[in-house]
């Protein structure tokens, strides 16, 4: 049988079946009709006596077809197909490449045996989506791994490499790169010559005896992870599933994983999570950049300073193997930013993310030294210096003088003037905004900032490189804080004005971590250190900041900023800041009184979405889902709600109004409603609706 989709042939008394719907072999509505009409034939042809199911393509089934979750089931569906495959009186063998994720990966564990290259990976990610694994991967996955190496999979959503699962007893035979088609027919052939039966993992049951045998198993599980999963209802719904699978037949945790599964299905947060989803893979598309835009080669790069942003982005190129020249004006500043790389290179090889070895090749990518004129080769150099804009202009200028025509020269400026930057050097049209987020090896979230004269090939060039370092990148437009901190700074106005109506900073801060931000505004501030940008020559205690920062509490670095912290920074709410910030709002002269959480929340988060919608108008965003990615994956914003826009469509343009209307007075005299939030209000539409 051959179809578009699925191709049939027999070599001998194998029958291979072919699987080809790009890109990426996803399990439409289509592909299941193939997958049975296939698995069918070859089990009523007398000539075949076991089957190979591959895929054409770069990857296996990579997972269920997500735009298929919110229409009317089509039979047959994926369970149906399983079951086809799993009750199959002759052998089935999966043959893995690339990817086997959610519904692929519990389709291949239908499957009686598994063969990999070492470069597949495998995995059940259905809990980014606000779900758990709906076709029996809750099942299957504890009975072949153990119940604690299934729970932590399925939690975290990792894709797992394929000689880690051979360890495991997921995939049979590593078969050498290339020869996945072959090395599948020649195992497939061993089954056949040593009668080896379909095996199937439902029947297995020895992992779950000792799960069994330790009834706190789950709790205990749910107790050291209570913080990762706060918030989130799929990880929960995982441990409920496999909790089921140790505690009844099959086929009754089967039935419990399904039930399970439809009520996440019909979760907010789940909505939410999906919705997330798709926002990430529209960030990629700008309207007047299509991907046909040509783009520059990107061979070497420079950076202009060696501090934690600039060692932290110099790592991410390294991870890709690109070679990296970093300059600093002094050699104990350089030496020690080249230590703090090693460190953290050390310390993720101590976590088992790369060995010895990688890390020598990657600080062998890397280059320091004193002369910026050893920039002159790099086609990409980023400027990660204080943030303070004449700084900044005089290291442009330099640039400009020094570096290669065709160079691209980026800051890594959080909130100043791109324009301005790039109006020292005498190519506007090669300057762009790179701005990381710290710590900058770590953070997925990389705001490309857009100037007025940037070209569309800069534009297209520093968006595929920073898909290739791993990031997830949004284009802004040029104005105080871009996207993520412009909102951020309309939040803290109002927690600081709330300080001086009587609130304490730990009381808007629980408010906030309640909602699910990782922390809160003042917290954050600790963390990052209260002196950043504050000189103690200058300062006149204008704010309470100033006032902790001349009283030498800094934040955490010194154990005391707004918080008390203890020897493992572990904060707690301070007397003195308590008394700080009464005296400050004494003189100030505003009335104190009693603020609730209702109204810490409102107002923190109100004039964000407000902000959001000055964004849009303003043409600084492309779309508000961008927005919503960039405080998701740069300032913590929880998942399951969506953003601050989605979650601004979930209260309504109406309510949200009406409440920045009442609280005007204290929002004080620079506060000005978004007329795109008004509109939304008088005509009911919403973010999403907005093209």
């Amino acid at each position: 049988m051959t179809s578009s989709l699925a191709t049939l042939e027999r070599i001998d008394d194998i029958a291979i079946i072919t699987l080809n719907s790009p890109p990426v072999n996803v399990l439409s509505h289509a592909l299941r009709q193939a997958i049975v009409a296939s698995v069918a034939e070859s089990i009523a042809d007398p000539h075949s006596k076991a089957m190979v199911l591959i895929c054409a393509g770069k990857t296996f089934i990579a997972g269920a077809d997500i735009t298929e979750f919110n229409k009317p089931l089509q039979a047959p569906t994926l369970l149906d197909v399983e079951d086809v495959i799993e009750r199959s009186p002759k052998p089935i063998v999966a043959a893995i490449h690339g990817t086997a994720l959610g519904g692929g990966f519990e389709a291949a564990l239908c499957c009686h045996y598994r063969v990999a290259v070492p470069s597949a990976k495998c995995g059940l990610p259905e809990v980014h989506l606000g779900l758990i694994p709906g076709a029996g991967g809750t099942q299957r996955l504890p009975r072949v791994v153990g119940v604690q190496t299934a729970l932590d999979m399925m939690t975290s959503g990792k894709h797992v490499d394929a000689t880690t699962l051979a360890s495991m007893g997921v995939i049979d035979v590593i078969v050498p790169e290339g020869s996945l088609r072959e090395g599948a027919i020649e195992f497939a052939r061993k089954v056949i010559e040593q009668k080896l039966a379909p095996r199937k993992i439902r029947d297995i049951d020895d992992k779950l005896l000792e799960a069994r045998k330790t009834p706190a198993l789950f709790q205990k599980y749910r107790a050291a992870n209570a913080r990762k999963f706060r918030g989130f209802l799929a990880p929960e719904y995982c441990i409920r599933a496999v909790e089921a699978a140790v505690h009844h037949s099959f086929d009754e945790g089967l039935r419990i994983e399904q039930a399970l599964f439809g009520e996440l299905m019909r979760s907010a947060e789940s909505a939410a999570q999906r919705y997330v989803f798709f926002a990430e893979r529209q960030v990629w598309k700008i309207a007047d950049v299509p991907d046909a835009t040509p783009t520059l080669p990107i061979r070497k790069i420079g950076i202009v300073g060696a501090g934690t942003m600039g060692g932290g982005i110099a790592m991410n190129f390294a991870n890709i193997g690109l070679p990296v020249t970093l300059i600093e004006t002094q050699q104990a500043a350089l030496d020690r930013g080249l230590s703090v790389i090693r460190g953290n290179f050390e310390g993720a090889a101590k976590r088992g993310k790369m060995s010895a070895d990688d890390i020598d090749k990657r600080m062998a990518l890397l280059k320091g030294s004193l002369l910026i004129a050893d920039l002159a080769d790099c086609d990409l150099i980023i400027e990660a210096v204080f943030e303070n804009i004449d700084v900044k202009k005089a290291v442009f200028a330099k640039l400009d003088a020094i570096a290669n025509p065709s160079a691209i020269l980026a800051s890594n400026t959080s909130a100043l003037d791109l324009n301005e930057i790039a109006r020292v050097t005498s190519k506007p049209q090669s300057v762009i905004g790179l701005h990381f987020f710290s710590p900058a090896n770590i953070m997925r979230l990389l705001e490309v900032v857009r100037g007025a004269a940037t070209s569309k090939e800069v534009i297209a060039t520093c968006m595929q490189l920073a898909r290739r370092i791993g990031k997830v990148a949004v284009l802004a437009g040029v104005c105080p804080g871009f996207i993520g901190n412009r909102m951020l700074f309309a939040r803290q106005a109002q927690a600081e004005a709330m300080l001086l109506e009587g609130a304490m900073p730990w009381q808007i801060d629980q408010v906030l971590y309640d909602f699910g931000m990782p922390m809160g505004p003042f917290a954050m501030m600790d963390l990052a250190g209260l002196d950043l940008g504050w000189s103690r020559e200058t300062s006149r205690s204008a704010s309470i900041s100033d006032v902790l920062c001349e009283m030498d509490r800094r934040g955490q670095k010194t154990n005391a900023g707004y918080y008390d912290y203890d020897e493992q920074r572990q904060p707690r709410p301070s007397p003195i800041t308590e008394r700080v910030v009464r005296d400050f709002a004494q003189a100030s002269g505003r009335p104190q009184r009693e603020l609730s959480a209702q109204e810490i929340l409102e107002r923190c988060i109100y004039p964000m979405i407000n902000e959001g919608a000055k964004i849009l108008e303003e043409h600084i965003a492309q779309r508000a889902s961008d927005i919503d990615i960039v405080w998701i994956n740069g300032y913590g914003w929880p998942a399951y709600r969506g953003g601050p826009m989605y979650y601004a469509d979930q209260i309504g343009a109406r309510q949200i109004v009406d409440r920045l209307t009442a609280y005007r007075e204290q929002l004080g005299g620079n506060f000005v409603l978004s007329p795109l939030l008004e509109k939304l209000a008088a005509t009911g539409t919403r973010f999403s609706d907005l093209k």
